[in-house]
């Protein structure tokens, strides 16, 4: 696996990889994270990638993971 970038925000950081046909793009914060996989035929480069985290991809990025902290700590009051 290739880190092709790595880019720091406040609130997450942001990794593409290129590996096995595909570029990942890993959303971290904190515990949690998310990855989304693309297809290297169905981009023409990496700078294509790049140009996928523009502002409303990382505004539902923030708000998956609020939803997604919400959803841990529900499961975590139930059964712990």
């Amino acid at each position: 696996m290739r880190v092709v970038k790595e880019i720091p925000f406040a609130n997450f950081k942001i990794t593409i990889f290129q590996w096995n046909g595909k570029y990942l793009i890993k959303i971290e914060s904190g515990l949690l994270e998310q990855t989304f996989k693309i297809n290297e035929l169905d981009i023409t480069s990496e700078e294509d990638v790049l140009q996928l985290l523009d502002e409303p991809f990382l505004d539902e990025a923030v708000s998956r993971f609020q939803e997604m902290s919400g959803s841990l700590n529900a499961a975590v009051e139930r059964h712990l």
